[in-house]
């Protein structure tokens, strides 16, 4: 009997594939990006921590950049 291949996980394996290539290019290409626009996606991402995840008993306070 012959080795049938499983398109299901041929499916998943080509799936991942092009997940990590576009998750690679994503990166490739936010590293061109310049210091300022970092600098915006990073302010941004931290008004999203503050807004989303409560502060813990005893940990610093938290606060967004004033730049």
């Amino acid at each position: 009997m012959k080795n049938k291949p499983n398109k299901l996980k041929e499916s998943a394996a080509d799936y991942a594939a092009k997940i990590f290539k576009a998750k690679k290019d994503f990166h490739k290409k936010q590293a061109k990006l310049p210091i300022e626009e970092k600098i915006k996606i990073l302010i941004e991402l931290q008004k999203i921590v503050l807004k989303t995840q409560k502060q813990k008993p005893g940990e610093r306070l938290r606060q967004i950049w004033k730049i």
